[in-house]
């Protein structure tokens, strides 16, 4: 690893691996995406955005923020485990008043507009993401904005990602179990489309650069971000073998080929009891 990254090991240590208390709180992700007061999150990418928001949504209602989970694309349905209460609605406005005249009591609600036959939520308007915004009763909205049909690595559709105007902070996810797949449709999210981007011919195997590439491209994941919303890469699925050492080489990849971009890479594993691996920041902030 590059020793201008020699932070990192000190804040995943004092916030990651288990060193704090229990007592304190297991506030991982909170932590490491390094969250402001108030934040309007997006969801980008491949590989967990849908656990990400769970569970990230968790550890923030429990320190005591408000909090709205939501999608602009679709998600499944999710259990009452993963939301404490769940509102559908066609008519916007009165999910609106519904969110604001619930908060309070559930600190986490997830909203959609209606259900659809296959177990999915069809998700809500930009425009409703404004209006919640504006209410100092709701700390945090979280929103899945892109679909990836389970697959570890996708390149976005035309009309894709979803992201508001009013996003303050953008998450792309890959997998790196995507890393060494071949490039089909099958394997990978929009398989043509990551070529053309990555310069990877249909059926070679996926590499550390490609990834890094569609987390760095104007096309790539992160396409249609707003210029005020700060970025951070989260490379999942690290708890495979071999995992923390090839999502470093991506980290380092997207630090190279995009300088300035991206705010922060963080190495996950969401299934894990501890969901953050590493926090890598660019080179120039562990001089």
């Amino acid at each position: 690893m590059d020793p201008n990254q020699k932070v990192v090991s000190s804040i995943v240590e004092r916030h990651v691996r288990g060193k704090r208390k229990e007592a304190e709180g297991p506030y991982f992700l909170v932590e490491s995406l390094g969250l402001r007061e108030r934040e309007v999150i997006s969801l980008v990418g491949a590989g967990g955005k849908t656990t990400l928001m769970f569970r990230l949504a968790k550890e923030l209602a429990r320190v005591g923020k408000k909090v709205v989970t939501t999608t602009t694309t679709k998600i499944l349905e999710p259990s009452s485990e993963d939301a404490p209460r769940l509102f559908v609605h066609s008519d916007e406005e009165k999910l609106r008043r519904q969110a604001l005249q619930s908060i309070n009591r559930f600190r986490h609600i997830t909203l959609a507009r209606e259900r659809l036959d296959s177990r999915k939520l069809n998700g809500i308007s930009s425009d409703l993401v404004g209006l919640l915004w504006k209410s100092s009763e709701i700390d945090m909205i979280i929103i899945e904005a892109d679909g990836a049909a389970g697959r570890p690595v996708k390149a976005p559709r035309e009309w894709e990602p979803v992201i508001p105007s009013q996003t303050t902070l953008v998450i792309g996810l890959l997998g790196v179990d995507g890393l060494g797949t071949d490039l089909t449709e099958t394997n990978l999210f929009q398989a043509e489309r990551i070529s053309r981007l990555t310069g990877i011919p249909l059926g070679d195997k996926m590499t550390c650069e490609g990834m890094a590439i569609l987390m760095v491209h104007r096309e790539g994941i992160f396409k249609g971000t707003p210029d005020s919303s700060r970025r951070i890469a989260f490379i999942n699925k690290v708890d495979i073998r071999g995992g923390i050492e090839q999502g470093r080489k991506i980290g380092e990849e997207i630090f190279k080929i995009g300088t300035g971009l991206i705010y922060r890479v963080v190495l996950g594993q969401l299934r894990d009891e501890f969901p953050v691996a590493e926090v890598m920041l660019p080179p120039d902030e562990g001089r």
